[in-house]
Parts: C-alpha cells; sequence; structure tokens
C-alpha cells in the first residue's frame, strides 16, 4: 500500500449509512488512552480502509521511525540531529541514549534548577509579574499552557507574553508593568534571535531607566545554551540561565525549561503532573499495536481526509475557553513540521503533505465560520475538544457548552434532509472526530499535546518528510535583516525588484 494508492480506493457510504448499518459502530470506534477518550465513528472510516490504512503505515516504516526516535538516533537527517523531546518527560530512573550517552540525569537536573528558582520566585511577595520574552516554540507553548492551566495559576502571580517585533506588544505589557515587581525570562536558545533580543533590549532599557543597572541581575533570567551571551546581556548565566539541548525543537519545547514561566505559575509539582501527562501518551505511542495506537489511527484518518478525499484543512475547535490558544500552538506544531515539499533524500514531492489548521474555541466559532463547515463546497474535518467538568461553577454555562459540542458533531456527521428549501439542507457526511476528558487538568493538557506530537510524527514518516527541520522560516529573515538597514536611509535600496524597490521608498518617506 503506497501513498498514492489512497486516491484509488472506494470511498465509504454517507455516515448516515455506515451508523444504519453498523449499529455498534459508535462502540468499535471508540478509543480509551490514559484519560482521553476519543471518538472516531464520525469519520469517513470502514473496517476494509482502516485495514488499508494500517497497510500504508506499515509499508511507509511507521514503526521502525517511531523506535528509531525513542532509540534516540539521528532522525533529523537535515541537521544530523537525534529527536529527544521524548526524553523532556522521562522519569528520573528513565535511559533516553543519545550518542550513547543517557542525557535523562541531565534533562533531571535542569528540572531541579528550575523547581528551586520556581519555589523562590513563588515564596517571594515583592514578584508579581513574569514576562516570557521569546517567539515561536519559546512563546507559543508556555503561553498556550499558562492560559489552558489557569485554574492552577498562583493567586499572586500573573504572567505575560511577548514575542511579536510590533513595538505594540512589548509597549501594551510594560504599561502595565512595575519595574520592581516584575520578572523578565528571555527565552532564545542561541539568544541571537533578532526579535526576541530586540523585546528584551527594550526591557533592559525600560528596568534601567527605573531601578538602574544593578537591577538586571535580579529581575532577569535566562532560558538558552549560549552562556557567552547571556552573560554579555548581564544576566548570571552560572545561576539564572537554564539550558536546553539540540535535539529539542522549539516546538517540542514546552515541557523543557522554555516552560520555565509555566512552573512558576502553577508550581514544580503541577509542572512534574504535566509531564507525567506527556509520558504516558508516548508510552502508548511507543507501545500500542498500530490497530489500537491511537496517535497513529488519528494520523492515519488525517491521511486518508487530506491525501484520499481531498480536504486540505483541518479544525480543530476546543470547547474551552482556556484552550484558546491550542489551535494557533497547533498551527506551528503541524505546519512547521509537515509544510515541506522535499523529501527525507532531498527530492521534490508529487503528493500534498501536511494540512492547513485552524481554529477558535466554541461556541464563538459557531457564529462565525460554521457556517462554512456545515454548508460550504470546502469539506473541512473537524477536531472537537471537550470535558465533562469545568473549573468555574457557572454548571448551567457548561451544560450549554457541552450540549453545543455534542450537536455540532451530530450535526456534521448526519445533516438534515430539506430539499424543499435548498437553503436549510444539510447534507451532513462531514467527518469529525470528538477527544473528551473528566477535566482539563495539567496530566490532560500534557496527554493532549504528545498526542497531537505523535499524529504529526506518522503524518510525516507517511508524507516522507523530515518534520524537525524548519528552514522555510530562514529566508524571510535574511531578507528582513537585509531590509532593514535600507528602511532607515543607508545603503540606497536598489538591489531587489522593482516591488520591493518601490516599498522601500515609500516606507523612508513615510516614517
Amino acid at each position: 500500500m503506497e501513498l498514492a494508492d489512497l486516491a484509488n480506493l472506494a470511498q465509504p457510504p454517507h455516515l448516515r449509512t455506515l451508523f444504519a448499518d453498523d449499529p455498534r459502530r459508535a462502540e468499535r470506534y471508540v478509543f480509551k488512552v490514559a484519560d482521553l477518550r476519543v471518538d472516531v465513528s464520525k469519520q469517513r472510516i470502514t473496517d476494509d480502509l482502516v485495514g488499508s490504512l494500517i497497510e500504508l503505515a506499515q509499508s511507509a516504516g511507521v514503526e521502525q521511525r517511531r523506535d528509531a526516535m525513542f532509540a534516540g538516533e539521528r532522525i533529523n537527517v537535515a541537521e544530523d540531529r537525534a529527536v529527544g523531546h521524548v526524553a523532556l518527560r522521562m522519569p528520573a530512573d528513565s535511559s533516553f541514549e543519545i550518542d550513547g550517552v543517557n542525557v535523562v540525569p541531565d534533562v533531571h537536573a535542569v528540572l531541579d534548577a528550575m523547581a528551586v528558582f520556581a519555589d523562590r520566585v513563588r515564596a517571594d511577595d515583592r514578584m508579581t509579574h513574569v514576562v516570557n520574552i521569546g517567539i515561536g516554540g519559546s512563546d507559543l507553548g508556555p503561553a498556550m499552557a499558562y492560559q489552558a492551566l489557569d485554574a492552577f495559576r498562583h493567586g499572586r502571580i500573573r504572567c505575560s507574553y511577548v514575542s511579536n517585533i510590533d513595538g505594540a506588544d512589548i509597549a501594551g505589557v510594560l504599561a502595565d508593568a512595575d519595574p520592581a515587581s516584575t520578572l523578565f525570562i528571555v527565552a532564545s536558545k542561541t539568544f541571537g534571535t533578532i526579535e526576541t533580543l530586540t523585546n528584551a533590549r527594550t526591557a533592559r532599557r525600560w528596568l534601567v531607566d527605573a531601578l538602574g543597572e544593578q537591577a538586571v541581575p535580579d529581575h532577569f533570567v535566562a532560558v538558552s545554551t549560549n552562556a557567552e551571551r547571556v552573560a554579555d546581556f548581564g544576566i548570571d548565566a552560572d545561576n539564572n540561565m537554564f539550558g536546553f539541548w539540540d535535539w529539542v525543537g522549539g516546538r517540542y519545547s514546552v515541557d523543557s525549561a522554555i516552560g520555565l514561566s509555566l512552573m512558576i505559575s502553577i508550581g514544580p509539582d503541577r509542572f512534574r503532573e504535566f509531564l507525567s501527562g506527556f509520558h504516558v501518551m508516548d508510552e502508548h505511542f511507543r507501545t500500542a499495536p498500530l490497530t489500537e495506537n491511537v496517535p497513529v489511527l488519528l494520523a492515519l484518518i488525517g491521511v486518508w481526509n487530506a491525501n484520499g478525499l481531498g480536504f486540505d484543512t483541518k479544525a480543530v475547535l476546543p470547547y474551552a475557553n482556556e484552550l484558546a490558544r491550542f489551535p494557533a500552538y497547533l498551527q506551528q506544531l503541524d505546519m512547521e513540521s509537515n509544510g515541506k515539499s522535499v523529501d527525507l533524500k532531498g527530492q521534490r514531492i508529487g503528493h500534498d503533505t501536511g494540512p492547513i489548521v485552524w481554529g477558535e474555541p466554541g461556541t464563538n466559532g459557531q457564529h462565525a465560520f460554521y457556517q462554512l463547515i456545515h454548508q460550504g463546497t470546502r469539506i473541512v474535518p473537524v477536531d472537537f475538544i471537550g470535558f465533562a467538568r469545568a473549573h468555574h461553577d457557572f454548571q448551567e454555562h457548561h451544560d450549554l457548552l457541552i450540549a453545543n459540542l455534542i450537536a455540532q458533531s451530530e450535526a456534521l456527521a448526519f445533516g438534515r434532509d430539506n430539499r424543499s428549501e435548498p437553503w436549510r439542507h444539510f447534507a451532513g457526511d462531514r467527518p469529525n472526530t470528538v477527544i473528551l476528558a473528566d477535566q482539563l487538568t495539567p496530566s490532560v493538557l500534557g496527554q493532549l499535546i504528545a498526542l497531537y506530537e505523535h499524529i504529526v510524527h506518522v503524518q510525516g514518516t507517511i508524507f516522507g518528510v523530515n518534520s524537525y527541520d524548519q528552514w522555510g522560516v530562514e529566508l524571510g529573515k535574511e531578507l528582513a535583516n537585509q531590509v532593514t538597514p535600507e528602511l532607515t536611509g543607508s545603503p540606497d535600496p536598489g538591489a531587489h525588484d522593482s516591488s520591493t524597490n518601490a516599498l522601500i521608498h515609500w516606507y523612508r518617506t513615510h516614517r
């Protein structure tokens, strides 16, 4: 079975027919993994089709590449690196070897240092505001998780996240900050990311203007691997720098030192629960047979939707306001990983790769884009995410929220026949998955993130791409470094195309 063969497989009948012909469909296509209940019964699949998809996974080497990742092999071939994010959440007595060295003790040494620091900040009544300065994985992960785990936050400490080079981003945070009670975390592996360092220098000037140069060591810490640059900035690299490793990609790093702001917010014990959620999903992915492996099955269904049925987007719709940033987090995880057009050997790919991922929390989206996903000409597969219990006391609100989740899943799948009034006709047969858990906890959030991480890994294997590099972010940044001095008058632009030259000239006359 090859990826190209998917287009030749017979499409299943309408979901109405599939359910009518199989009274046990809703039981057979529901899977339990850790704390998650995953219902794929409303996907356009049959037993025969799933069998073909399993054959595809086997022929693509999904098991072998999974095992190679867990063995610490250098599966990131473009950068000749291991892919070790699963080591970040292993128990202290585990082993994960890279080049013959068990990295788990180093991981726990950093976690222990983070815990000591987090406890110190949480005990210091003077500190009430933590500002994380990063971009990409150094921002999206901790910002998403901080919002998701709102119910577990420290009562005194709030966190803000600055990532955009647009000065409005940091201006808004500093306008609402008190220098004496603010701690800045500068998160940059190389300590050279231009967006992050520009924002960090602005924050440093703001602090120095208020408190003087001597305040910098007490109000800045770094998450980085470049001790020299960190020290040049004025941060104590020996005590206030928390490291991570080149085998951790940015979009896979929220459970590393990049999550320091989250650990300060929810505390070291809750952060360890967060890590344990990742690990239980890792173990399921590592050990479960393909026919029962939930990340593998969800990945295969996604490949079927995209490459078999031609549905080129996927909406992730959490019915939990705390997960409002989860779709944006998954955008980076999926599209930066699998948005590639060359394979592992550098050859041009002739098939579609990763889907376009998007979404908003329910029920807001119902009054925006649900019109298209119900009655539009483009079919959009959907992942619904919801929880049995909320962290607030407004039970009537929560009942209505989950009623909407269940109703939307039903409506998309089965529609409503009303051909006498075509504008009220709902064709249905719109595939969707429903993921439920009792409550959104640190462990459950870790499980959800790891679930999608492994989906991306499996799909990247089937697409034949390297899910662990991101060269596509480089060209625009390189050109921006060239354009920046040209905007201020020196040198004079002229080496670009006529449109770009005109844009530079326009800005120079209007800035």
